[in-house]
């Protein structure tokens, strides 16, 4: 699958800005744009560093305005939009191409019979972006001006320079730019051409997406340097943003190296599948790129190579449910076991009270611990990767810990998390906390508490009971004391079964009693390994989300014909997140329906036609990575983060399970 759009996408404006493009490095740090060269977003950036690892992503260098002077005329490819809502230049109408070289965006302008190729690409391991001009075409040079402009804060914030005051200072080959004494240098390199300080702040660029979310959508950025270089046909030109005072210069030996990494994962990719394996698509090794995207370094101390998943970009960092939840599609899926092993070990050590964090905050305060599931899903992360590799010295390693976490839910954890005696099932929750993936909270509002016996919450605690005693066996410890506490949850989990409805009720025993709302929670019931349902129970499920919580691109959080359904995500953060959970598509949940849907029919060429959307999708929003959420009403269109850890993962994990 080739991802490339001529002029009909490419000089559309609106169609344009529409669609993003992603490059990170391994760490936390990342670039990104729109096709268009126009900012629409605070989260966009040449280079947002991570200068706390795998967290304190700070806007470094905002973007490059260029100007081409080729045969007497001067010619603006780049594209601003301004406060007062004029677009200029117009940049946008020179691209004759954009695509994507794996992850590496590649756009062509064309002026006159030139024809001037731009890449952009991060070195993995370090906050140093790289951007190459090369020309491709002409019959005479051309001079080439590249305007930087930078910034120094918050990927969060917004700026408003109000007479901000930053040292720019020439240093060899470009130029060094410190925002004040203490803040981390940017350097602004080139390996020829000319490089001059500047400071002059350009004023009110226009976020049309932040105004779309209802937060702060003008912003300032500082011309720190102007770069001018002369380009004769076939020359390049290397521009070099990076934290490092002496980042490698040499942007072909760059290049090659990251094309070398992405041919290895591709690689990988293919080694770990069977021999008479048909070839995979082009959009599911597109998938496989997008996957690593997510894998960054969160060193501890007794493991500085330790590994971490980023939830979404461009704003989430490292939460324990996203990990544990995508943790199978990213690494096991993608061949890569090794990360999953450092991963399951970098949050074991961060276990407390029988919990994994929630998240991890941005400014490397104590981990949040308020989730009922995270921990649940690190029994089905563990047991994926168990049963992918038989490694019996992690499982040796791991097992005390999650002993530990199954007897801190027998007797009881933070907010409430208690295993009830009388029915063996967990109770989790209290007034003003939300504790399950559906999360969203304004101020004291807890849009969908979901206070009592969640239905996922238990079938991820039979799910992990049953997983105690298959690793208690393999281990030759005791087991009998787990089996009895799974033959107890299951039992009595036909609580959660609405006979007449035909599908689980999504909360028993809450304060207002039991919650019939249709919602997709009951699919892990169906799709996780072991289900608690009868196969008659198990049809029912799948049937009644398929009917009334399925689109093209995930399922519903929330049935469309339910009085507090919402089928449209925008607006202010108070709308925003009043619609989150409440009819919004999610992505992620693809994954668990096909599973489902697999059991269920045992149909794979069938439960594979649902992941096809999917495909279509990896050249809209963010190229080729799949969104976070969607629009419950049709076109569906994409909201949220451009790439979503979980979706990502979990349409992977459905493609290789349909294939099995």
């Amino acid at each position: 699958m080739c991802i490339e759009f001529g002029r009909e996408i490419c000089g559309n404006l609106d169609i344009a800005e529409s669609r993003e493009w992603l490059v990170t490095n391994g760490i936390g740090g990342y670039a990104s744009g729109t096709v268009a060269g126009l900012l629409t977003r605070r989260y966009h950036g040449l280079l947002v560093a991570a200068l706390q690892p795998p967290l304190g992503r700070t806007l470094l260098l905002a973007k490059l305005d260029e100007i081409v002077l080729y045969d007497t005329r001067s010619y603006s490819l780049h594209t601003n939009r301004w406060a007062d809502g004029i677009v200029s230049p117009h940049g946008y109408r020179h691209i004759e191409s954009f695509s994507l070289e794996g992850t590496i965006p590649v756009w062509r302008f064309a002026v006159a019979d030139a024809l001037l190729e731009k890449r952009v690409w991060m070195q993995q391991g370090a906050n140093t972006t790289y951007v190459q001009y090369t020309l491709r075409r002409a019959t005479q040079p051309l001079k080439l001006t590249l305007k930087a402009m930078v910034n120094y804060r918050d990927y969060h914030n917004s700026t408003q320079s109000n007479g901000w005051r930053m040292s720019v200072e020439q240093v060899t080959q470009g130029i060094c730019v410190s925002a004040y004494p203490d803040a981390t240098p940017l350097y602004l390199l080139t390996d020829h051409g000319s490089a001059s300080p500047v400071h002059n702040w350009y004023y009110g660029f226009d976020l049309a997406v932040e105004r779309y979310r209802g937060l702060s959508d003008k912003e300032d950025h500082l011309h720190a340097a102007t770069f001018e270089v002369t380009l004769n046909p076939g020359e390049a030109i290397a521009f070099v943003a990076s934290t490092h005072k002496q980042p490698d210069l040499i942007a072909e030996a760059a290049l090659k190296h990251r094309y070398h990494l992405e041919q290895k994962l591709i690689g990988l990719w293919k080694s770990q599948r069977p021999l008479n394996a048909p070839d995979s698509p082009a959009w599911v090794n597109h998938l496989i790129l997008a996957a690593d995207q997510f894998i960054v370094d969160r060193s501890v101390p007794e493991d500085p190579h330790g590994k971490t998943i980023i939830a979404g970009y461009h704003w989430f960092g490292d939460w324990g449910r996203d990990t544990m939840i995508s943790l199978p599609g990213l690494t096991l899926a993608a061949g890569r076991p090794e990360v999953a092993r450092s991963i399951l070990r970098t949050f074991a050590r961060h276990v407390d009270q029988g919990m994994l964090p929630n998240r991890f905050p941005d400014m490397g305060e104590i981990p949040e611990y308020n989730t009922a599931d995270a921990t649940l899903w690190y029994f089905a992360a563990i047991r994926a990767y168990y049963n992918a590799t038989e490694d019996d010295d992690l499982l040796i390693e791991l097992f005390g810990v999650l002993a530990d976490i199954i007897n801190w839910h027998c007797r009881g954890t933070r907010y409430n998390i208690h295993l009830d005696a009388t029915d063996g099932l967990l109770y989790a929750g209290e007034t003003g906390v939300q504790l399950t993936w559906m999360d969203a909270k304004v101020g004291d509002w807890v849009v969908t508490p979901r206070i009592g016996k969640p239905v996922e919450v238990n079938a991820l605690w039979y799910n992990a009971l049953r997983t105690m005693a298959k690793f208690a066996r393999l281990l030759s410890k005791p087991h009998q004391e787990y089996e009895a506490m799974a033959d107890r949850a299951l039992a009595r989990f036909s609580r959660f079964w609405h006979e007449k409805l035909g599908y689980c009720y999504d909360v028993i025993d809450s304060p207002d009693g039991n919650d019939a709302s249709l919602r997709p929670n009951q699919i892990f019931a169906v799709s996780l390994p072991e289900s608690p349902l009868t196969p008659v129970q198990q049809k029912g499920v799948v049937e009644a989300c398929g009917r009334m919580l399925l689109t093209s691109h995930g399922l519903r959080s929330l049935c469309f014909n339910h009085p507090q359904y919402q089928g449209k995500y925008g607006g202010n953060q108070y709308q925003r997140d009043g619609a989150y959970h409440q009819g919004t598509v999610w992505g992620w949940l693809l994954g668990p329906f096909v599973a489902a849907h697999l059991r269920v029919y045992k149909n794979p060429q069938q439960a594979r036609q649902f992941l096809q959307p999917m495909a279509d999708h990896l050249t809209a929003h963010g190229l080729g990575s799949l969104s976070e959420i969607f629009d419950g009403d049709p076109p569906m269109t994409p909201r949220g983060c451009i790439a979503q850890a979980w979706t990502v993962a979990e349409v992977l994990r459905a493609w290789l399970a349909t294939e099995d």
